[in-house]
């Protein structure tokens, strides 16, 4: 690419990790025809949120929406961190912000200290355990240690009203080369049944719906911790929610995890079950980690430094959001991975992600 080109997407799809790569790479981007043929075309309200959000944590990034809102020029600045607080509307939760905020905190001039006003979960996008419990695990086998989230209110649908803190201790110049090639065997699993504004019976429900599901699993301790908030901290609006994690004795602690609340005609029951289900699904149909952390890793291995990483991954977890995802890294970083078939022939339903890292350095750091 030549010294001055911006490099141009189409539609809303993948709109984070777009801004993100492309604040990472220091080049600039369009996003043009953001929902030009629907009836309420261009941004919504929370991706032009998360656009204000990246001017708050970047110094001289430069951001232009045309008149529609259906076009987005951004012209990234240097990622500089700070004590910050967003508010965030209620059409998303806090972890849809949140979550591409991981992939940029390791890599700031000064420590992340962000607090998120909002809703803490929603069925759509990850909640606030489910990074804490699955995202935080894969940034330190990457080696960022010191990074930690704190729910301070819990805030359901519709209404929110809950404050969560992210803070980013850990400045690296880039990400630890890694060769997870092994899945570990689960030795329990643990998980977390809250609800705000409602009977705490209700979680305790949820906890014994589980285990009837779960008790099944050989040699593995199924350990369900109850979460009831109660007052100020509890939000503005009743609701309950789960989230499963799996615990390893051995290797490098990957964790697989998943989430759901309840909503309207839903049952404390119905989300234990079904939640219970999903995670034996994921299990499944898992390689090291689950999908929905193969976007911070295939980043973090995209911006190590030039040596070859690899990650197994399962067939099924290759779908049209992840294809899009490696397109979009390869237009911003150049760089592409390489799928081989697992060297074990018993692996079959396997595939081992290899990508040479283009060697990113934070730029951004205080020189020591």
């Amino acid at each position: 690419m030549a010294k001055g080109q911006i490099i141009t997407f189409q539609g809303h799809e993948n709109f984070r990790l777009r801004l993100i790569l492309s604040t990472l790479a220091g080049k600039p981007i369009k996003i043009e025809k953001i929902r030009s043929h629907e009836l309420n075309p261009g941004l919504k309200d929370y991706e032009v949120s998360f656009l204000r959000l990246l001017e708050k944590v970047t110094n001289g990034s430069v951001i232009e929406i045309s008149y529609t809102g259906t076009t987005v020029i951004y012209r990234p600045g240097i990622i500089i961190g700070g004590v910050i607080t967003h508010d965030c509307p209620v059409s998303k939760p806090v972890g849809y912000f949140i979550e591409y905020m991981l992939f940029l905190a390791p890599f700031s001039k000064e420590k992340f200290s962000i607090v998120f006003k909002g809703l803490t979960s929603s069925k759509e996008d990850v909640g606030v355990d489910l990074l804490k419990w699955g995202f935080l695990p894969v940034m330190e086998n990457f080696g960022v240690r010191e990074c930690s989230i704190h729910t301070l209110k819990r805030g359901s649908p519709p209404l929110g009203g809950g404050e969560v803190h992210l803070l980013c201790n850990s400045l690296i110049p880039q990400p630890i080369t890694i060769h997870a090639l092994e899945i570990n065997k689960i030795s329990s699993i643990r998980g977390i049944a809250y609800c705000t504004r409602v009977s705490p019976s209700i979680v305790n429900r949820i906890v014994s719906s589980v285990r009837d599901v779960l008790r099944n699993t050989i040699g593995c301790e199924v350990n369900i911790t109850t979460d009831v908030w109660r007052g100020e901290t509890s939000g503005k609006s009743p609701g309950f929610g789960l989230t499963l994690f799996s615990e390893s004795k051995k290797g490098k602690n990957w964790r697989y995890c998943i989430e759901d609340i309840g909503l309207a005609r839903e049952t404390p029951e119905d989300i234990g079950e079904a939640t219970s289900y999903k995670f034996l699904e994921l299990l499944e149909n898992s390689g090291v980690i689950g999908r929905n952390q193969l976007p911070l890793a295939l980043t973090y291995m995209t911006i190590g430094k030039e040596d070859i990483g690899r990650l197994k991954i399962h067939k099924s977890q290759i779908d049209a959001k992840l294809v899009t995802m490696l397109r979009d890294i390869k237009s911003v970083f150049n760089t592409q991975f390489l799928f081989k078939p697992s060297p074990d022939d018993a692996e079959e339903d396997y595939l081992v992600a290899t990508v040479k890292g283009v060697g990113f350095t934070n730029t951004s750091k205080k020189v020591a």
